[in-house]
């Protein structure tokens, strides 16, 4: 299983080369996370266990526990928060267990906190006990390396760097990112979408549906009050931007004389074809993000009780391949939303108009001919 991070690869490559003058330290500390994030996929992919830092050999016991890392699945939420200690070994020292009292270290009452908001979604919506439905305990580690400019979920953990306090803070703050992780794990016990091209990008899309209605629905918000942005506030205040993507509005999330303007496209105009990125899959996801919400917003209400469920079906049913694409994926959600909510009802007429918005209609190829080149 792959691990997925949620800094796409193209704007730590803008940070590490233009970043020198302006911010020194987020330069180094990009670079040094694009290698560590290669080196991680490299030798997960080859079924290797990941312990970078020469330097940790003077601690061998630093080891990933057992217990912890293999622990069994129960009914229920069972969250588990390590400390990496500023290390790349994983899991880290366990310092806060369900039912726990909070304990002075933000990032992990923070990250105990957005695991609890991801499962409370999946639970109270959809009836779905944890990632794998059937009560996996979800882990997550905190301090992550030094300077670490990402985090991501490897398929049994959700990993957190701190920031390098110059274009990122930490990322344990923003619910929106850890719904979106822990989401990953929720596709790849579903749909498993291949993580590469249009099917790739609609990976990243679900990630980003579900890790918003995990905000609005920890917040209690409507669709119409969201700001649909995944990673806002992870930006320091030296950075023009409001966050890493934006659903609503793709291709507006941030615009820095350094980080340069967000690539997103929002329509199949602008595809984008790239052999980087896995294909574009964090780039092209505007494009399905911008279609869900219109749909939820044009619904209105909780989104997770609207279009929510349309895509959750989707995603969990069985006419969903490793394959599917945009067009394909458009055809299944408005088949689902007739089945759920009935054809001409006000979610499944929402969401024809939120997948023609971005030159998706019914019969389209959805490949993107038409699209520019990054």
């Amino acid at each position: 299983m792959s691990a997925h991070f949620v800094v796409p690869p193209y704007l730590l490559d803008t940070i590490a080369e233009r970043a020198t003058q302006r911010f020194p330290r987020a330069a180094a500390a990009a670079r040094n996370c694009r290698m560590s994030d290669d080196s991680s996929r490299d030798l997960r992919r080859a079924g290797l266990r990941y312990t970078p830092r020469a330097d940790l050999g003077k601690n061998e016991s630093a080891q990933a526990a057992p217990s912890a890392v293999g622990a069994a699945a129960t009914a229920g939420l069972e969250r588990l928060i390590h400390d990496a200690q500023n290390t790349e070994v994983l899991p880290g020292e366990l310092v806060r267990s369900e039912g726990d009292e909070p304990v002075a270290d933000e990032a992990v009452n923070e990250a105990y906190d957005g695991l609890g908001a991801s499962y409370a979604l999946f639970s109270e919506v959809f009836s779905r006990d944890s990632l794998d439905g059937r009560g996996m305990p979800l882990m997550a580690s905190v301090h992550y390396g030094t300077d670490y400019d990402n985090a991501f979920f490897d398929g049994r953990l959700m990993v957190f760097g701190d920031g390098d306090d110059e274009v990122f803070t930490g990322f344990t703050g923003s619910v929106s990112i850890i719904g979106h992780e822990l989401s990953h794990g929720v596709i790849n016990h579903t749909a498993d979408l291949e993580y590469s091209g249009q099917p790739g990008a609609l990976n990243e899309h679900c990630a980003d549906v579900f890790g918003a209605l995990t905000e609005q629905h920890a917040a209690g918000q409507n669709a119409e009050d969201a700001d649909w942005l995944i990673g806002a506030g992870i930006f320091t205040a030296e950075v023009t931007g409001r966050a890493l993507r934006s659903m609503i509005e793709p291709g507006t999330a941030y615009d820095d004389d350094v980080l340069g303007k967000d690539p997103q496209p929002s329509h199949m105009d602008d595809f984008v074809t790239t052999e980087s990125d896995n294909g574009g899959v964090h780039l092209n996801s505007g494009i399905p993000n911008r279609a869900f919400a219109l749909a939820a917003t044009a619904v209105g209400g909780p989104s997770w009780a609207s279009c929510g469920p349309v895509w959750y079906g989707v995603l969990t049913g069985d006419a969903i391949t490793t394959r599917t694409d945009f067009a394909e994926f458009a055809e299944l959600t408005i088949a689902e939303a007739a089945e759920q909510f009935g054809r001409g009802s006000d979610v499944h007429d929402a969401v024809v108009s939120g997948w023609e918005a971005v030159g998706i209609s019914h019969g389209s190829s959805g490949r993107g001919n038409h699209g520019s080149s990054w």
